[in-house]
């Protein structure tokens, strides 16, 4: 009777054992182990065309860039305690505005800084992007490669989509063939949100979304090849953050016709010439960047 009460304890102890084994797996599968599923070819153009030279004689200043194709100005505004920086983006041709992976890798939890990825591809302005190695689920087309179509559970799960001409729109995940749209001329799909703005109308933000403050980065079109890009500072005492209904009416104001919120908190980045313009912070207690799995970025 003793020997099986010792036997079954035994089998308990390592059914106990064995479950925590397994969850410890499942946590790290799911937020820490790398999975490297394609290392992406740089030299990869979006179209047939050979890769741009970069033109001669750039004009580089502190808070602007201007070449043949590509011309950029950096505003900082401060107003009702909240730092934001507004970049406004107009280009010749929507090769210029390309995206790059942590690594050069696509997959899961392979991060890197925002800063690294864009001085190892030469950008000239990078921000963020949707942080898609985060999740399992989301439209992804990159420079006019389809990564993965899994369709999100969200309250907002439309993808924002850039198509050869620099045209924004916005389409509900599982509602297209994702293959389909590179067939169709998308070239860069995005997968977070909420949408802000669309055909120049602040849009409804489930509430949840919409009361908080926090560090935001979001990018919005003007028209075809004219972008606006606004990342706000938050959780310092210098800028408490934004709430994304504020950042809808801050693109309106501004004449966008579309606009789509990016992964933002410790995300937010911003890097030109070089440099992180803004101030990355988790907590609001150190200020650095947080690794990310990809970027949006302007160059060649």
């Amino acid at each position: 009777m003793k020997q099986r009460k010792i036997k079954r304890k035994a089998w308990v102890i390592m059914t106990i054992m064995m479950c925590a084994l397994f969850t410890t797996y499942v946590l790290a599968d799911a937020f820490l182990i790398p999975k490297s599923i394609i290392i992406v070819d740089d030299d990869r153009p979006i179209d047939t065309d050979p890769k741009p030279k970069e033109p001669m004689d750039p004009i580089i200043s502190e808070n602007g860039y201007q070449d043949d194709n590509i011309h950029i100005t950096i505003e900082t505004v401060k107003e009702n305690g909240v730092v934001f920086y507004v970049v406004d983006i107009r280009l010749s041709d929507i090769k210029y505005l390309k995206s790059a992976f942590a690594k050069d890798t696509y997959g899961k939890n392979i991060n890197e800084v925002t800063s690294s990825i864009a001085k190892r591809h030469e950008a000239i302005l990078a921000i963020n992007g949707d942080f898609y190695g985060f999740r399992d689920r989301g439209l992804i087309i990159r420079n006019g490669v389809f990564y993965r179509d899994f369709p999100r559970k969200a309250p907002d799960n439309r993808t924002l989509l850039i198509d050869e001409q620099g045209e924004f729109s916005f389409v509900i995940e599982g509602s297209v063939d994702g293959k389909n749209l590179v067939d169709k001329g998308i070239v860069q799909s995005f997968s977070f949100g909420p949408v802000l703005v669309e055909n120049g109308q602040p849009q409804p933000i489930e509430t949840n979304f919409s009361k908080t403050v926090n560090p935001r980065t979001a990018i919005g079109m003007v028209e075809p090849l004219h972008y606006i890009i606004i990342v706000v500072d938050g959780r310092t005492s210098e800028s408490v953050g934004m709430r994304l209904e504020t950042l809808a009416k801050a693109f309106v104001e501004r004449g966008v016709l579309m606009a789509y919120n990016l992964d933002g908190g410790g995300s937010s980045t911003l890097w030109f010439n070089g440099k992180v313009l803004n101030n990355p912070t988790t907590d609001g207690k150190w200020i650095g960047e947080r690794k990310v799995s990809d970027i949006l970025y302007f160059g060649y």
